[in-house]
């Protein structure tokens, strides 16, 4: 007779191996806690070092390095502060050679501010040398195994403000009494200046506008862009919204036509009209009727007198009766002259700019005090350029239509919200 062999898928040994089984496994978790410690935060020691988190200035970092920093006076050149640092004279001669196409040292002037950049070892030599050339813009020279110069920039926050004021006396008057920043009167001459004439405001015209404050490492740093403006002079309204394309930024008024014109309205940013056009007026040094066919702007000696339109010039030279003058040639119709001045800065030949600066107010020929006088001609006869009605430059590309009306659209509703009377305010960061 065979022994009984239990089936051992089915059998009584089934039960015993799980009971097997589970006896092992708790060993085996009891015996891996017991070898394993547990974590507890307290157990953490108190004077761990935690490690510090980099500085940088100038985009540079600021560990390694110990930090001079100081202003250039009159007389301080930059080869007697490297000196001073460990930078051999082979070094100061290569850096100048490297820093010529990007900010000579020669432009380094009295009142920069400076920071040199020293290694943290015993011989604390120059690594490198940084000088602030504005409040935003700084030049970096570089000492180290390769020796270069490079521009930066300081990072610039923008908050969006809004404004808007009653004429009294003049624009900038306005702008200060209402405590804003001055470079926003200039900024809005800059806009208008091809379709406001600045001196002749009247009290009761008006603005109101939307613009950019800089502010750098906390501080306000001046102006940005003005986005859009509405001005009110002699009860017409003039609209100017900041538009930006791949080609560059413009202003442009409500039907997307530029506001910038082929001409200025006048030769000088502030002045006063002294004397207008006229074709009998009582000259002040001669004692007699004459013609005037020009227009005088009244200003401070040394005043820059700028081109009103692109052209070549034509004259610059001196006369008895004009004193220091220049004229330019702006096309086959139109030309521009401008007399008396201090000093001339264009010759003849050269092709001048808009805006661009060809001398400064003087008092030279026949003059009574400091002015210039500005004469136009269309087709070879002296005209009146504050009647005429100039020819205007291209509008928007087509292609942007869509993106400037959405954009103007905004920003009309923002001004048409916004009293003239108002004092700044901010309207998001």
């Amino acid at each position: 007779m065979l022994p009984y062999v239990p089936n051992l898928k089915f059998g009584y040994l089934r039960p015993m191996r799980l009971l097997f089984a589970f006896f092992a496994c708790t060993a085996f978790i009891l015996s891996g806690c017991k070898s394993g410690p547990v974590y507890d935060p307290e157990d953490e020691p108190a004077d761990m070092p935690v490690e510090e988190e980099a500085t940088f200035r100038y985009g540079l970092p600021e560990k390694g390095f110990v930090l001079h920093e100081g202003a250039i006076h009159q007389g301080l050149l930059l080869a007697d502060i490297l000196l001073n640092h460990g930078v051999n004279y082979s070094e100061i001669v290569a850096l100048e050679q490297a820093a010529k196409g990007v900010f000579p040292v020669t432009k380094l002037q009295a009142g920069f501010n400076y920071t040199v950049f020293c290694s943290a070892d015993t011989i604390g030599k120059a690594s490198y040398f940084v000088a602030e050339i504005n409040r935003e813009d700084y030049v970096v020279y570089q000492l180290t195994d390769t020796i270069i110069a490079y521009l930066g920039k300081k990072p610039v926050t923008y908050q969006i403000r809004e404004a808007g004021g009653i004429i009294e006396s003049s624009l900038s008057r306005t702008i200060a009494d209402a405590g804003l920043p001055y470079q926003v009167s200039h900024r809005l001459s800059d806009i208008y200046a091809w379709s406001i004439d600045f001196f002749r405001l009247q009290k009761g015209d008006w603005y109101r506008m939307v613009y950019e404050e800089k502010y750098i490492e906390g501080e306000f740093a001046g102006i940005g862009h003005i986005l859009a403006a509405e001005f009110v002079h002699r009860d017409k309204s003039f609209t100017a919204y900041r538009f930006e394309t791949p080609e560059g930024a413009s202003y442009f008024d409500e039907e997307g036509l530029s506001l910038r014109k082929a001409f200025l309205k006048a030769p000088l940013e502030y002045s006063r009209i002294s004397s207008n056009y006229s074709l009998k007026r009582f000259h002040p040094v001669q004692k007699r009727w004459k013609a005037h066919l020009g227009t005088d702007y009244a200003a401070p000696k040394g005043t820059p007198i700028m081109a009103t339109a692109d052209g070549e010039v034509v004259q610059s030279e001196y006369g008895k009766y004009n004193g220091n003058f220049v004229k330019i040639r702006h096309n086959g119709t139109y030309s521009s002259q401008y007399l008396h001045m201090s000093k001339r800065s264009v010759k003849k030949g050269d092709h001048v700019k808009q805006g661009q600066m060809i001398g400064a107010v003087g008092a030279t020929g026949l003059a009574s005090g400091p002015h210039v006088c500005y004469r136009f001609w269309k087709n070879g006869k002296q005209v009146d350029p504050l009647r005429e009605e100039l020819p205007k430059s291209d509008p928007i590309d087509e292609k942007y239509r869509v993106d400037f009306n959405l954009l103007r659209d905004s920003m009309k509703y923002k001004l048409q919200h916004l009293s003239v009377s108002s004092t700044e305010q901010q309207l998001d960061s």
